[in-house]
């Protein structure tokens, strides 16, 4: 079954840098198969099955890489799933909106994080919740009046979230078939 890992904050303006030839051996050493790694953010498709794979997966970095890095790991067909519910508003081809779904790490609570984050700027942003993932959409523009690009990397709650845009999430699924 096609597994999706996620790390959180790996090679963002030279902090936590992780070469992805090196990520994938180390998924490779844990027994892992199929490990396809995308983008340079911490995007990785692999095949096997082990309990709590997000620890073992943070452990691994640990231990190769001497970085604590959060990892969100999901099967891909719940990604589909949520894909498959997306709001109407999100994913589209505008070029002034950006869309991203946010994820929420475990051991953090979906309400919580919305609850600490506020209401979305009116005319500004959007949010849909499905599951455990947020749909989020904002005007690309006017970005640095959104509340919500204001705080998903605040204290408190950025270490609760990983975020991906659609198309990197559209362009996962795709590599996963």
């Amino acid at each position: 079954m096609k597994k999706l890992a996620l790390l959180r904050g790996i090679n963002v303006s030279g902090k936590n840098k992780i070469a992805m030839k090196e990520l994938k051996m180390g998924f490779e050493e844990m027994g892992f198969t199929n490990v396809k790694t995308h983008l340079n953010s911490g995007n990785v498709l692999f095949d096997g099955e082990m309990d709590n794979p997000a620890s073992a997966i943070e452990e691994m970095i640990q231990t190769r890489f001497d970085l604590k890095i959060p990892v969100f790991v999901t099967d891909i067909r719940q990604v589909q799933e949520a894909l498959s519910h997306a709001p109407s508003w999100w994913g589209k081809e505008d070029k002034n909106i950006y869309d991203n779904l946010i994820f929420v790490l475990d051991g953090y609570s979906i309400e919580d994080v919305v609850s600490k984050i506020g209401e979305p700027t009116q005319d500004l942003e959007q949010i849909e919740i499905y599951k455990n993932v947020i749909f989020w959409s904002f005007d690309l523009k006017k970005h640095a009046k959104a509340n919500w690009w204001k705080k998903t990397a605040a204290p408190g709650i950025g270490e609760a979230l990983t975020i991906r845009t659609a198309n990197t999430i559209r362009k996962l699924v795709d590599l996963s078939t």
